[in-house]
């Protein structure tokens, strides 16, 4: 046997109750959390230019794969 609330004037299941609570919960933890993602890089301290340069080719080729 399910319980039975009156709710807005008709009887509703504990069993749906439920069910919507976790769906709500999940839904405004998804929409909370699944925000756009920053991609940028942190700074590059390089001691030359050379090096720098070979840094950012790096993650050019990482990013391609």
């Amino acid at each position: 046997m399910v319980a039975m609330y009156t709710i807005a004037g008709r009887q509703v299941g504990s069993h749906h109750l439920a069910m919507a609570t976790l769906g709500s919960v999940i839904g405004i933890v998804a929409l909370a959390t699944g925000g756009k993602k920053d991609k940028t890089t942190p700074p590059i301290q390089a001691s030359s230019s050379d090096e720098e340069k070979f840094i950012k080719e790096f993650i050019a080729k990482a990013e391609a794969e």
